[in-house]
């Protein structure tokens, strides 16, 4: 299988060698000489090695702020707090009056836009994302020092462009919200190309909300309205048909303050990351079932996948894929088994390729590997607390779908033998002829990358993020996540406003 032309311009660039010690010198023959050496001295008790003292743990008084600074925070918080996405536009912020509890509010608002405003009891088991550990201290006593706390304030958010295209967002809709929203379409036949009347009128004022093409003006859908139509179907993830449908209807009636909301949640999401990603990695969207490869701060290949359906849910996690089985065979996991398998009866599974291991309440079920594994013929492992993995599949039907939230949990991907040939290629014993002579055979062969191979993966739920020339996309939000995180975030943004009052 050649790899794709995109997926091969992910280089895996080699890690240095470790440098290797040098090699203790040996001491040199002794001379043999007539006389007998001379007696040696009575041993000595062995000295005691000093042990150093204990340093004790530095502790940085707070800083006392000028009174010019002070207004200064008093000006910067509240506004950063809002661009930010920390809190409702409508909510009050009651800042204290005195310097400790303005040093105290400053830094509760770095930790919450550099690693996040959520507590650690408010982590959802699935969302296997956590944020490093941040002590903004040391950064603002310097920043008072020098007088720069406006420019410490700038350096807090996560350093990636698709922040920053989340925070433009905010303020485009939150902007859309305070002059009033859009109007809500009434359900009715399908709208296409030649409909006319009040509902083909109200379709153009609700597009020309987020789309500056399209001419409010107008009853009749035109060739111009069915373009805008395409590029809203785009923005929403549903399949661009041109006509105003059920879904396209029920993306388009989401309330403006639910997409505020949204925005919120994803720019949360974006601050449990590392402040600096691997330059090489791999990324996949949850939510959109899309899987990237990444080369810094850009795509440079993609392809589709099919991710958890609601209550199988994909979690959030990062990890690094360190092997590649080829020919995998499949465990079932035993509540899979229970509920989909053991009903069918043995007759079934026999037929399907799977056998039982073990007998009475331990028995387990592995379907075999080849062209019939549910896990076709490549899987990616990761280790993770999830027990997921990237895997190949024999039903490509699915790929079909603009709604691909349909396994168990685990990733399925469209074309896993480019994936494979990229993370192979510095192996010269698994180059492209050798994966595919393996793989005209059934038996499993786990290949292990070397060190300098592995590469980062990011299981993400982004369900609203900015395209490159600023437009914002939606996505359903399928789990629920993004309201449960916004209330979260909402509700926190309460308590830390009334500790700091």
């Amino acid at each position: 299988m050649a790899a794709s032309p995109a997926a091969a311009q992910f280089r895996l660039i080699p890690a240095a060698k470790p440098q290797q010690a040098k090699p203790q010198a040996q001491p040199p023959a002794a001379t043999p000489t007539p006389t007998p050496p001379p007696a040696a001295p009575a041993a000595q008790p062995p000295q005691a090695v000093p042990t150093p003292p204990i340093q004790p743990r530095q502790v940085i008084p707070l800083p006392v702020l000028s009174s010019r600074q002070m207004a200064e925070l008093r000006q910067l918080l509240p506004e950063a707090g809002l661009a930010q996405g920390l809190r409702r536009m409508t909510s009050t912020v009651s800042l204290p009056n005195d310097s400790d509890g303005l040093v105290r509010a400053a830094l509760d608002y770095a930790r919450a836009v550099h690693s996040g405003r959520l507590d650690s009891s408010d982590f959802i088991n699935d969302w296997g994302l956590r944020p490093a550990a941040f002590d903004p201290l040391p950064g603002f006593a310097d920043a008072v020092k020098r007088d720069r706390i406006a420019a410490w304030v700038r350096s807090l958010p996560p350093p990636y462009a698709g922040y920053d295209g989340l925070e433009k967002g905010l303020v485009a809709y939150r902007a859309i919200l305070t002059a009033g929203g859009w109007p809500k379409l009434t359900p009715g036949p399908d709208l296409g190309k030649g409909a006319s009347g009040a509902r083909v009128r109200a379709l153009r004022k609700r597009l020309a909300v987020e789309d500056k093409q399209v001419a409010t003006s107008g009853d009749t859908f035109d060739q111009d309205l069915q373009d805008a139509v395409l590029r809203a179907q785009r923005r929403y993830g549903l399949r661009p048909t041109g006509v105003v449908s059920t879904g396209t209807l029920a993306a388009l009636n989401v309330p403006v303050e639910a997409r505020v909301r949204q925005i919120m949640a994803n720019m949360e999401r974006w601050r449990w990351l590392p402040q600096e990603l691997p330059a090489k990695r791999i990324q996949v969207n949850i939510a959109a079932a899309v899987m990237t490869v990444f080369e810094g701060d850009s795509p440079i290949a993609s392809m589709k996948a099919v991710t958890g359906r609601p209550g199988n849910e994909t979690p959030m996690l990062q990890s690094r894929i360190h092997s590649i089985v080829l020919n995998p065979p499949w465990n079932v996991p035993s509540g899979i088994a229970a509920k989909e398998l053991w009903p069918k009866g043995e007759g079934y599974l026999k037929a399907h390729g799977y056998r039982i291991i073990g007998t009475g309440p331990d028995r387990r079920l592995q379907q075999e590997s080849g062209p019939r594994s549910a896990l076709g013929r490549f899987k990616f492992d990761f280790d993770n607390p999830y027990a997921v993995y990237l895997h190949d599949t024999p039903v490509q039907s699915g790929f079909n779908s603009y709604s691909r939230l349909d396994s168990h949990g685990c990733v399925r991907l469209e074309k896993p033998g480019p994936l494979a040939e990229l993370l192979l290629k510095n192996d010269p014993n698994w180059q492209p002829d050798a994966i595919a002579a393996q793989l005209e055979g059934t038996k499993t062969v786990r290949v292990r990358l070397a060190d300098a191979d592995q590469v980062a993966v990011y299981l993400l739920y982004w369900t609203a993020f900015a395209s490159s020339d600023g437009t914002m996309n939606f996505r359903d939000d399928p789990y629920g996540w993004d309201k449960l995180l916004a209330d979260k975030i909402e509700a926190r943004a309460a308590v830390s406003a009334a500790t700091a009052s």
